[in-house]
């Protein structure tokens, strides 16, 4: 790794809540964040929920977000990578993006080495012991029969339905206060990985709540916050990795 350039990592921007507005404002802010990383980025990672919710008819995609898939063209056409997990809001994401944006599209947990350092890289849903409801759901979910049976709805009809779902149930398990390691299901299923892994850091989403604690001597379990209330992110320069907060630096 170039130790000049650094690694980039953001998640849970859910571009679309809670109004126009409000989301407007918080895109022009994410821009903004583009902008100055990719001056000195080898690699920008966004780990999931950067829509509240997408999907991608066949001729028609949701309205809005031109700004951030402007620059997101931008920066993919300079040659620097953006790899885009999908998240629990935004799992309907198929080829559009990929194609259009030149976005590296992940549907599963990646493993990347960074200057000799291992990371294991994920949204988060569905991870670890319990949410077996939503475990359920997403299955569902990811049925291509489900998704095509979507696609049937009038784009209209659809992307209302679907917005006022994913707003109903914004605010749950993603957005509690932090409930203790043993408690925790992402560092439950981090810790269970590094019985039989080695890795440096465990870099999730989902979560919405920054966090950065050390599980053994050598990995570090990392929570990107999101950028409803937190607008966090980390970085990697080789040798140190970093949870910064935008909205404070600006």
């Amino acid at each position: 790794m170039n130790q000049t350039k650094k690694i980039y990592f953001a998640s849970d921007i859910h571009l679309g809540l809670p109004s126009y507005e409000k989301s407007l404002e918080r895109e022009k802010l994410f821009v903004q964040w583009l902008d100055i990383v990719k001056t000195d980025a080898q690699e920008i990672i966004l780990l999931g929920d950067i829509f509240d919710f997408w999907f991608e008819y066949k001729r028609a995609i949701p309205k809005g977000f031109t700004r951030f898939l402007g620059k997101i063209c931008e920066i993919t056409d300079s040659g620097i990578p953006v790899h885009f997990f999908i998240g629990n809001h935004d799992m309907w994401i198929f080829d559009y993006l990929p194609k259009e944006t030149g976005i590296i599209l992940h549907k599963q947990p990646i493993i990347k080495e960074y200057s000799g350092k291992k990371f294991y890289l994920a949204h988060g849903d569905g991870l670890g012991p319990g949410d077996y409801a939503y475990k359920i759901l997403k299955r569902i979910f990811a049925s291509k029969f489900l998704q095509w049976l979507f696609s049937r709805f009038h784009p209209n009809f659809g992307l209302f339905i679907a917005n006022s779902w994913s707003k109903h149930n914004r605010y749950s398990r993603e957005t509690r206060e932090f409930e203790g390691e043993n408690k925790e299901w992402l560092i439950i299923y981090s810790k269970k990985l590094l019985e039989t892994n080695n890795f440096d850091f465990l870099v999730y989403g989902h979560r919405h709540l920054p966090n950065d604690i050390k599980l053994n001597e050598k990995s570090r379990y990392i929570n990107l916050g999101d950028w409803l209330s937190h607008f966090t992110y980390a970085v990697f320069d080789g040798t140190t990795m970093e949870l910064k907060s935008f909205k404070k630096e600006n």
